[in-house]
């Protein structure tokens, strides 16, 4: 019998910055579109601003998710630096290193030992990045990468309660996009906890639930904004 295995980790990187983009599109804009509704404005109005929300949100987004992932790629690119200094100088002090995380995880010594002085063969400086950092491939930064995919989802999630609000009357703003966002973001969860190997269930309720906490607020906000005005 063969046997196949499919693992998840090498998603990691695009995942949390699909599902952080989408997610965020539709609580924000959904959030926004119901604020400025419970402060009785127009429906031109709330278009206006559902519209600037997920421009800037986009942006918002696509920029953060570049820098936050850079300073990480930065600090991953300096400890490497730092381990290909260490091993230039005193490699044999790094091989020892090496061991004694080896022996740490099960290994006899001399076995330990034996494994370390293999592997610094093939790629020292690689052994090295994986089992003394904890940087690995799957998991490495990539700034573009998640920049990309965080606006590209934004923009598709904060489109969702945007066209809602566009297709219904004034009156029913606020009912049709809380309920179709909090559907839209139980779908979401579960889509991303099963992308991820992890409960649909427990995905969806969790997104679902902060959401609508989310909206709640902005809408009392609204409210009382739009009461003192």
């Amino acid at each position: 019998m063969s046997h196949h295995e499919v693992h998840r980790s090498h998603r990691v990187g695009w995942l949390r910055a699909s599902v952080l983009g989408a997610n965020d599109g539709i609580v924000s804009t959904a959030s926004l579109i119901i604020g400025v509704a419970a402060a009785s404005t127009s429906q031109e109005n709330i278009l206006l601003a559902g519209v600037a929300g997920l421009v800037a949100g986009a942006m918002s987004m696509a920029a953060g998710e570049y820098v936050s992932v850079s300073s990480q790629s930065d600090t991953e690119k300096a400890d490497i630096a730092i381990e290909a200094r260490s091993l230039e100088s005193d490699y044999e002090f790094e091989t020892g290193e090496l061991a004694k995380i080896y022996e740490t995880r099960g290994l006899e010594p001399a076995l330990a030992r034996q494994v370390a002085e293999k592997l610094m063969d093939h790629d020292a400086l690689g052994a090295h990045v994986r089992d003394e950092i904890g940087i690995s491939e799957s998991a490495g930064a990539r700034p573009v990468q998640a920049a990309f995919f965080s606006a590209g989802t934004f923009t598709i999630g904060a489109a969702l309660p945007l066209s809602a609000a566009w297709a219904v009357p004034e009156s029913n703003i606020i009912t049709v996009v809380a309920g179709s966002s909090l559907a839209f973001l139980a779908f979401l969860g579960a889509l991303a906890a099963r992308a991820g190997g992890a409960a649909v269930g427990i995905g969806a309720l969790r997104v679902t639930f902060w959401g609508a906490l989310a909206m709640a607020l902005t809408a009392g906000v609204g409210r009382v904004f739009g009461v003192a005005a």
